[in-house]
């Protein structure tokens, strides 16, 4: 019993191998720095993230850099939009597939809608000029409004309406679409033509300096949806929380009633808008009206 235990105890030849092996070789302080260094990240590293973080954090707006920077981003969409090659034919064709797939789920119901308000002339006046007018009127309102009273949360309310901007122009270039309008043989009222209504450039004289094959998806909706939204979550008293909800609701029954738009158009708006947002969330790691409504200055 007492040879067992000793041999068990025993250190065995592998064992005593390995201990002389680490005595022979001792480790370098070289190794070991480079090791450090490798757990460390690179200055150039550690700068671009700094970049990033402080670009990320939100801090107040300079007016002038927005303005700019609306300004800009808003030509660079109406150049582009306006650029892109009408493609009539292909535009008047997948109009007629729009319709056709309306009609097939039941919803097709513009044309009933366009008749129904023409025939009500101080209503769809105020709705000509309501399409011609609000989109911009709205928009540059809330902007105003997120700058001076919201100005944490500005910046990314505000990327998330540039990129919804910006990514429509893919679907102007993707996919052609006449507005119900300009279909030919379905009895689409122009509602401004026949009113002689200032103030869109959809119809009229100023249609020859805008692309009129660009109905999908609609900014209308879009910009109206991205209005609302900030304002039904941001505004404090409840009728105005209400106004946010009621503007897109009027928007979208304005497009179709002057047959501008499908309800389809709406749609692809509105997936433009949630792009948008899902740009915001991703660069500032949270949902835009989380931030912080004020911050101090940097």
């Amino acid at each position: 019993m007492g040879a067992s235990y000793s041999r068990d105890l025993a250190p065995r030849p592998a064992e005593i191998a390995r201990t002389l092996q680490d005595r022979r070789t001792p480790v370098s302080s070289t190794d070991t720095d480079a090791e450090e260094r490798r757990r460390l990240p690179a200055p150039s590293r550690q700068r671009l993230r700094a970049l990033l973080d402080r670009m990320r954090s939100p801090r107040p707006p300079r007016l002038w850099f927005e303005i700019m920077l609306v300004a800009l981003v808003y030509w660079t969409y109406s150049i582009i939009r306006n650029a892109v090659p009408e493609q009539e034919a292909q535009a008047l064709k997948n109009a007629d597939r729009i319709w056709s797939f309306q009609e097939s789920l039941g919803l097709a119901f513009e044309r009933s809608l366009n008749h129904a308000v023409e025939g009500v002339t101080w209503l769809i006046v105020s709705m000509n000029y309501y399409y011609g007018t609000l989109h911009y009127v709205v928009t540059i309102g809330v902007l105003v409004w997120l700058y001076r009273g919201q100005p944490g949360r500005y910046a990314a309310v505000r990327l998330a309406l540039a990129i919804t901007t910006c990514f429509a122009l893919v679907g102007y270039y993707l996919f052609p679409l006449a507005p119900p309008r300009l279909m030919e043989g379905m009895d689409f009222i122009d509602t401004v033509r026949v009113h002689e209504t200032m103030g869109s450039m959809s119809s009229g004289n100023l249609a020859n300096v805008s692309n009129q094959y660009a109905a999908m998806p609609s900014m209308h909706v879009g910009w109206s949806v991205w209005a609302g939204i900030t304002i039904a979550v941001l505004a404090k008293p409840l009728w105005v929380k209400l106004l946010g909800v009621l503007y897109p609701t009027l928007t979208l029954l304005v497009i179709m009633a002057t047959a501008n738009h499908f309800w389809m158009d709406a749609v692809g708006g509105i997936i433009c808008l949630a792009f948008g947002f899902a740009v915001s969330y991703a660069w500032y790691g949270t949902v835009a009206y989380r931030l912080p409504q004020k911050v101090a200055s940097t």
